[in-house]
């Protein structure tokens, strides 16, 4: 497969609308695009609910399941990773902190909340190997050894790596370990839509566990915030946010499958695998890029996602895929805010359903609350972070 040279090109008309968007930005970044519609939006129509009266009646699964709160007053919980002692260490991004949730007597409700680090910029990703904590920021990654012996008193990190862009927009990270024992880190493209000289960007790469014989993995991914490998065939597969200001309806976000090293799955040429950019797909062949798995609604932000490889759930579940859709930011009709599930056959998707809702309000169209990632537990129940309700839920079933 061709691989086009990237270049440094920007279209006059997102020059146009970024100066529109940069004149009134705070600075955040969203999911979806730059860093301030959410908040100028959207926002609006979030509600700060204190968490005792969360509205988890509202929260609709397949019968038997049951949603509750693991952990509250953890600000903008994010990404998850459990410690070999059976730590939740949880990520943030609008904040500077990382934390450590620990449930001591095992009623399934985390009573103690550490702060591992604090300064930190957008230290989203959190990662476990070995008795060590990795942390992604924007441009490098930290460990903290002997995390779980030191929660009370944690440890100066060291800096593994600190060569990544220092972009903030798509620059916050998950990161995960994968079953080559190399630490994966995304590298999101720094703007909506664009094509850089440096071919970092929109990319997933990888490195050994210190720093050494870094290297690209994937690329034409335009911001990847969830991953993970499938039990069996230990293959990546991944969650894609598409570009925005093609309208409500296009482009849809994306579950791929990176089978080997060196993949292109078309950002920004092609998205969804079968729609050309405007701009940037001209003279592209669509059948020069990997196609998405699965589309999975457009603008929904699909963030974190884990294979079900737990025995509480039902078996249909087992190896399956579940999502933590973060929801739009501007799309006039809200879609997402939920947790979906995508059944395989193989390597191809069969079937792609909501598995919870009911953090979005339909009618009135305001937001309580945010998946961002989940998490299968040793017991098989399921955590999932929300940053904005601030809480982790665990979802158990029971016959």
């Amino acid at each position: 497969m061709h691989l086009p040279r990237r270049k440094n090109i920007l279209s006059l008309g997102i020059i146009l609308l970024g100066l529109g968007l940069f004149a009134c930005q705070p600075q955040k970044n969203q999911e979806n695009t730059s860093e301030t519609k959410e908040d100028s939006s959207s926002k609006a129509k979030e509600v700060s609910i204190a968490t005792e009266d969360l509205p988890l009646d509202k929260i609709k699964m397949p019968e038997g399941f049951k949603i509750e709160i693991y952990a509250k007053d953890v600000d903008n919980a994010r990404s998850l990773c459990r410690g070999e002692d059976g730590t939740i260490f949880v990520g943030n991004r609008q904040g500077d902190k990382v934390f450590a949730l620990r449930d001591e007597d095992g009623d399934q409700v985390a009573e103690k909340k550490y702060i591992i680090a604090e300064g930190l910029n957008m230290p989203n990703g959190v990662a476990f190997r070995k008795g060590s904590l990795y942390v992604a920021e924007v441009n490098r990654i930290l460990r903290f050894d002997n995390i779980e012996e030191k929660l009370a008193s944690p440890p100066k990190p060291v800096v593994v790596y600190d060569q990544f862009p220092t972009d903030k927009w798509h620059g916050w990270k998950f990161i995960a370990f994968g079953p080559d024992d190399k630490l994966y880190v995304p590298v999101g493209a720094p703007c909506n839509v664009c094509e850089r000289e440096e071919d970092i960007f929109a990319t997933i790469t990888r490195m050994n566990p210190d720093g050494s014989n870094f290297e690209i993995f994937a690329e034409g991914i335009r911001n990847s915030v969830g991953f993970a490998w499938h039990p069996d065939t230990k293959e990546l597969w991944f969650t894609n946010n598409g570009r925005d200001m093609l309208g409500d309806d296009i482009p849809n976000d994306e579950l791929n499958h990176a089978a080997k090293a060196g993949m292109h799955f078309g950002f920004p040429y092609i998205h969804q695998g079968d729609l050309p950019d405007p701009e940037f797909g001209k003279n592209k062949k669509v059948e020069d890029y990997t196609p998405p798995t699965q589309k999975l609604g457009p603008h929904v932000a699909a963030l974190g996602m884990r294979f079900y490889t737990g025995d509480m759930f039902p078996k249909i579940y087992q190896k399956q895929i579940f999502i933590a859709k973060h929801g739009s930011w501007n799309r006039s009709k809200k879609s997402g805010y939920n947790i979906s599930w995508v059944k395989l056959n193989g390597a191809k998707a069969e079937e792609h359903q909501v598995f919870a809702e009911g953090w979005l309000d339909e009618e009135s169209q305001e937001v309580w609350g945010r998946p961002v990632d989940v998490l299968v537990m040793p017991d098989g129940a399921m955590l999932v972070s929300d940053d904005l309700a601030n809480v982790v839920y665990r979802i158990s079933y029971q016959k």
